[in-house]
């Protein structure tokens, strides 16, 4: 259906203006829509939800209604006592008071508040920038910490459960195709043998929760720094986007994702492996920032595998575009031929570099916490 036909049915003053593509996510089709009337402007983020990695939409609709209930009467008490105005997108209702509208076809269409003002960028810009995105994580996951996890639906079952992944490898490597491709380069070859030599040690987390010793809370699931609003006038950080990953899991996927995607100025995609590094000025920015407010709520068992989550998480991922590039690229889109088997080496050299600088690294989450 065309996007402007969904966006008239949504409780938003005036007529539309303009409904356009924005964004660079690759999951929903999201659209920026512009209302207006005689006297004002309104912007909202439309989005169409993708079927075929959330199944079941409503879950996710679920999910955001919980956690944005509970953040935005939790900003509203606090707000007088905040050094800045925090900030979560708010779910516009249908004319008709649902949450999401089902197309003819079955799609699920929602529309959310726009946060006016501020800026998502696609890398760090400055230690700052940094500490602001540590910030605004840490407060996140405090926010959501006192809801009881079982009010949410786990609407990505495995997602950073990275035994699961290890598993998914392993069915790759049992087909003939898999072996193959395993076998086909020095740069496979590689990729596998620094798998096997941490095959072990990857159910860390996952054994430490099994065993009672973690607990699970709320999760963002995706806190990687394009999803962290930076306010344009203050240059403070004012929430963080794309709710639909939230669901229960360990908090030290969501921190852990953070610095791996964060603390590597080189990328995923970095050609030259040699650029690939763990930045620990980055990280220290970000851990500074973060503890602001997460020491507020981690147990001593928390920060206790704090480092190994951001050993873990980019392993993790690591391993899922190993496993997808032995499957046929099955999940990941791709550019070219091989091109997952680059990322998995690019994550293994970051995974390699955090190794060696775990002393540092430790120190940091010591001094800072």
């Amino acid at each position: 259906m065309n996007p402007a036909g969904i966006a008239v049915q949504f409780s938003v003053a005036g007529r539309p203006v303009s409904v356009s593509p924005t964004g660079s996510g690759n999951v929903n089709d999201t659209y920026l829509a512009i209302f207006r009337t005689t006297f004002s402007e309104e912007r909202f983020i439309l989005q169409r939800i993708n079927r075929k990695v959330f199944p079941d939409p409503s879950l996710i609709m679920a999910n955001l209604r919980v956690v944005t209930s509970h953040v935005h009467k939790r900003l509203e008490a606090e707000a007088e006592d905040s050094d800045r105005i925090w900030q979560l997108p708010r779910i516009i209702p249908t004319k008709t008071g649902k949450d999401f509208i089902l197309d003819e076809e079955g799609d699920c269409w929602r529309a959310i508040s726009l946060i006016a003002s501020a800026t998502a960028y696609e890398s760090i810009q400055s230690l700052e920038h940094a500490r602001e995105a540590g910030q605004v994580l840490g407060q996140f996951q405090r926010l959501i910490c006192d809801i009881e996890p079982s009010l949410l639906h786990d609407t990505l079952e495995g997602f950073h459960v990275t035994p699961h992944y290890l598993e998914e490898l392993d069915a790759a490597l049992i087909t003939e195709s898999g072996q193959e491709l395993a076998r086909s380069t020095t740069g496979a070859r590689a990729c596998q043998k620094f798998i096997e030599e941490r095959r072990d040690w990857c159910a860390i987390l996952e054994a430490a929760r099994e065993s009672g010793v973690l607990q699970l809370r709320p999760t963002h699931g995706d806190p990687k720094i394009s999803n962290i609003m930076i306010d344009e006038d203050t240059g403070k950080g004012t929430c963080i986007i794309d709710l639909d990953t939230v669901k229960p899991g360990l908090i030290h996927y969501d921190f852990g994702d953070c610095l791996r995607s964060a603390c590597n100025p080189a990328g995923e995609d970095e050609k030259d492996l040699e650029e690939v590094y763990f930045d620990t000025d980055l990280c220290q920015a970000i851990v500074k920032g973060y503890m602001k407010y997460a020491s507020e709520f981690l147990t001593d068992a928390d920060r206790h595998y704090l480092f190994d989550s951001i050993r873990l998480i980019t392993f993790e991922l690591g391993l899922r575009f190993f496993a997808d590039y032995l499957a046929g690229d099955v999940y990941f889109k791709t550019r070219y031929e091989g091109h997952n088997l680059h990322r998995a080496r690019v994550q293994f050299k970051l995974c390699e570099s955090i190794e060696t600088r775990e002393p540092v690294i430790r120190r940091i989450l010591d001094s800072c916490g």
